[in-house]
C-alpha cells in the first residue's frame, strides 16, 4: 500500500493545530520537522480539495506552504522514535517515551507514547499547564481532563496525589492512547470517555478541571466547565493565543470565576481560575 506524504511548512505555534485538523481528514501519522511537520495518509483515502480548504482557512493567521509526494509503506514507529525527544518542565518533571532511559533525579516522571494523539509536553500550552499544576494542591482532589489527548495532564494530576482522574476526548485514537499511557504510568482512571461534554452529559462535579483545547471550544464549553466544578474548584485553561485572552477571561468572569494565575509562552496563554 502506498501513502501520500505531505510536507507542511508553517509557523511553529500552528503545527499542532494543523496536525489535529488533518487528523480529521484521515491523516494517520505525523512527524515533526524543523520547519513544520510531515503528515501521512493512505493513498486511497487522500483527497486534495479538503486539504487545500483547510490550509486556506489558516493562511489568514500563518504562512503555510506544502509539498506532496507518494511513498511506499513506512515504519511509523521508527520514524517517530527518530524525531521524539524527552522534555523537562523545570527541575521536577521529566516526560519521556518508553525507549528513553529514566531519570530518577526528577521528582515526577511521565511516560507517554503519543502515537497520533496530542499532548507530549513539547507544545507551549501543555508545557505551561504542567508547570502550573505543580503550583496547586492536587492531594485527594477529583480531576477531569477535557480534550485529554495523550492524557498527560490527568497523569500529572494523579502523580500530584489526586484521589481520582477522568478523561474525555472526541477522537477514538486519543481514547486508546490515553488508556495506554495511563497503563504505562500505573494509573487507573475513573473513566476515559469519547465525546463532547454536551454529548456525555456527565453528572458528577470535580475539584479540578483541565481543558487544553482551542478558543472556540473553550468559549462554547465554559458554562459546562462551571457546572462540572465544585464550589472553589480550579479550572486550568490553555490552547489559545494572547489575542484571544480577553475573550476567554471575559467569559470566565461573567460566570463568576476568579483569575488566580496566568503564564504566557511564545504568545500561547495558560490560566488558572477559581469558581466562585
Amino acid at each position: 500500500m502506498s501513502f501520500i506524504q505531505v510536507n507542511v511548512h508553517c509557523d511553529s505555534p500552528y503545527a499542532e493545530i494543523l496536525m489535529a485538523e488533518m487528523g480529521e481528514l484521515d491523516f494517520e501519522s505525523f512527524v515533526e520537522t524543523e520547519t513544520g511537520f510531515e503528515a501521512y495518509i493512505p493513498e486511497e483515502k487522500f483527497q486534495h480539495p479538503p486539504l487545500q480548504l483547510l490550509f486556506n482557512r489558516y493562511r489568514e493567521f500563518t504562512r503555510i506552504w506544502y509539498e506532496l509526494k507518494t511513498i511506499a509503506k513506512t515504519n511509523w514507529n521508527e520514524e517517530w522514535e527518530k524525531n521524539y525527544d524527552p522534555i523537562q518542565v523545570g527541575t521536577e518533571i521529566y516526560v519521556r517515551a518508553t525507549f528513553h532511559a529514566p531519570k530518577p533525579e526528577f521528582k515526577y516522571e511521565i511516560v507517554v507514547n503519543p502515537q497520533m494523539s496530542f499532548g507530549t509536553g513539547h507544545h507551549e500550552t501543555t508545557h505551561q499547564l504542567l508547570a502550573l499544576q505543580l503550583a496547586f494542591d492536587h492531594q485527594e482532589k477529583t480531576v477531569l481532563d477535557v480534550g485529554s489527548g495523550t492524557g498527560i495532564l490527568a497523569i500529572m494530576a494523579a502523580k500530584l496525589g489526586a484521589k481520582s482522574v477522568a478523561a474525555t476526548d472526541i477522537d477514538d485514537w486519543c481514547i486508546e492512547n490515553a488508556l495506554q499511557n495511563f497503563s504505562l504510568n500505573h494509573i487507573e482512571a475513573e473513566f476515559v470517555k469519547q465525546g463532547t461534554l454536551a454529548e456525555l452529559r456527565l453528572n458528577t462535579v470535580y475539584d479540578i478541571l483541565l481543558a487544553n483545547i482551542n478558543t472556540h471550544v473553550l468559549l462554547e464549553e465554559m458554562p459546562l466547565y462551571d457546572a462540572l466544578l465544585t464550589k472553589n474548584g480550579l479550572l486550568f485553561l490553555s490552547g489559545f493565543y494572547e489575542t484571544d485572552q480577553s475573550k476567554i477571561e471575559e467569559k470566565a468572569l461573567k460566570l463568576g470565576f476568579e483569575i488566580l494565575q496566568e503564564t504566557t509562552k511564545n504568545n500561547w496563554v495558560a490560566l488558572v481560575l477559581k469558581k466562585g
